[in-house]
């Protein structure tokens, strides 16, 4: 379960990566840079796409979760998802899974394209066997899904919808529950399962659009839709990501050794700047996140403090893609009270600092003597330098990884060195089981996989 949940985590990257272009095209359709029949163009393009997440998440999670990525499954959760709405929808017009029904189906459509995907039909059915018979399986799976749904959903949406009460009438205590566990959950790979709930199922807001009412549902979605109490859960990420950990960056290289300092401020100038432009943290945070697990565990809970603290100020703002400079400046006149995260994140930035400069030099943390010294090497064959890492390729089960991991499934990974790992660049190892094995590799770890897959023939 652990090991489907960091995949279903994993797959969901893929149409998350749709939302910025989307949220863009919406901020250009809201009038004020555009006027006319090209602001309405701009708005409905953005709309297109946040009206049908249910079927992205289907398409993309499916995608993400076949074997080799093939585009049979992603036709099979779009497929499944069309069915179960409308199975669902005859049954009880007033049913609404939201972008739940996307994530049950992918799942579904990937785990059946992995099973039947090379199945073998008798001879004058053989035209409908192998991959043809996914959507097949598919959409007579949906069927149940949707039956399913319509009679039983409203019990899971009434605990859905106490989940959500909860956590609104916790007020900024349930903000900063929240932004501590979605830094807390990084090293799992679970904060994209977390965020999906926040994000894209959390509260609703109605809308009227071509004369028709719509209901959008979750902070990021009711933010672009146009909800001004939308945003909390995203607002206080900003502070973190432009402020904060940069912040952290410079205190870590105050206390890194000045043989050291050379290569450290290079490395932790290019992923601070990364995180304040961009929004994109985890280059930063796997820097420190396995040498010097407290100053993690101290992050996210200066996350979870900022995220109520713009809660506390009457901060709302949200982001297509993540919390950086870029969305702040695209997003900022959607935003209520967007000016305030500037004197916050610069009081965040000090704590950040103080906090942290403090922890490493009391505690110790030697960061850069450990992750980043010179057991790093190249290897003329990277693909067959970590084959070898990982016990040969009889011990390798599959292949997989994310935008900052390596995903391997093994026969036993107890008997792996991390010191192997450490010397072909890796920044950590994660072990959730014997079968499973994470490396902690940055930006590089999808080509490395690439790489395994083409030496081992997949």
């Amino acid at each position: 379960m652990f090991s489907l949940l960091q995949k279903i985590g994993k797959a969901l990257m893929t149409p998350i990566a749709v939302l910025p272009v989307a949220a863009l095209l919406l901020r250009l359709g809201f009038g004020d840079i555009f006027d006319g029949e090209i602001a309405a163009i701009m708005k409905s393009a953005g709309e297109a796409v946040f009206s049908h997440l249910d079927l992205l998440f289907g398409i993309g999670i499916a995608y993400g979760l076949a074997k080799n990525n093939d585009g049979a499954a992603a036709l099979s959760g779009a497929i499944g998802v069309l069915i179960a709405k409308a199975v669902y929808g005859t049954i009880d017009e007033s049913v609404n899974m939201g972008v739940f029904v996307g994530i049950i189906i992918g799942v579904l459509a990937g785990t059946l394209y992995n099973r039947y995907h090379a199945i073998r039909l008798p001879e004058f059915l053989g035209f409908f066997g192998g991959k043809r018979f996914v959507p097949i399986i598919t959409a007579i799976s949906a069927i149940g899904v949707g039956i399913l749904a319509g009679y039983f959903w409203h019990y899971a949406q009434g605990a859905i919808d106490t989940f959500s009460n909860l956590i609104i009438g916790l007020e900024e205590t349930g903000t900063f529950i929240y932004g501590t566990l979605n830094r807390a959950l990084i090293p799992l790979g679970l904060h994209h399962i977390l965020n999906s709930v926040f994000w894209f199922q959390l509260g609703e807001y109605s809308y009227v659009k071509d004369g028709v009412e719509v209901v959008a549902n979750g902070d990021l979605h009711r933010f672009f839709a146009g909800d001004k109490s939308a945003g909390v859960y995203m607002a206080g990420f900003y502070v973190v990501m432009m402020f904060g950990l940069p912040a952290m960056a410079l205190a870590i290289y105050l206390n890194t050794p000045y043989s050291y300092r050379k290569k450290a401020g290079a490395i932790l100038a290019g992923v601070a700047f990364t995180s304040f432009l961009t929004g994109i943290t985890e280059p930063l945070e796997f820097l420190f996140l396995f040498v010097a697990p407290v100053l993690f565990l101290l992050h996210a809970l200066l996350t979870g403090l900022a995220l109520a603290a713009a809660q506390i100020l009457d901060i709302h703002a949200g982001f297509g893609f993540s919390a950086g400079f870029i969305d702040y400046i695209i997003n900022y006149k959607l935003a209520t009270n967007p000016l305030l995260l500037l004197p916050l994140g610069a009081v965040f930035a000090a704590i950040y600092f103080l906090t942290s400069y403090y922890t490493i030099k009391l505690l110790k943390l030697r960061i850069f003597e450990e992750a980043q010294s010179d057991k790093e090497v190249q290897s003329s064959d990277e693909a067959q330098a970590f084959i070898a890492a990982l016990g040969g390729a009889e011990n390798i089960l599959d292949t997989d990884a994310c935008i900052t991991r390596l995903r391997m499934r093994v026969n036993d990974s107890s008997e792996l060195k991390d010191e192997d790992f450490m010397a072909l660049g890796a920044k950590g190892v994660i072990r959730p089981d014997k079968h499973t094995i994470q490396i902690v590799l940055g930006s590089r770890s999808e080509k490395v996989a690439e790489k395994i897959n083409i030496a081992l023939g997949e």
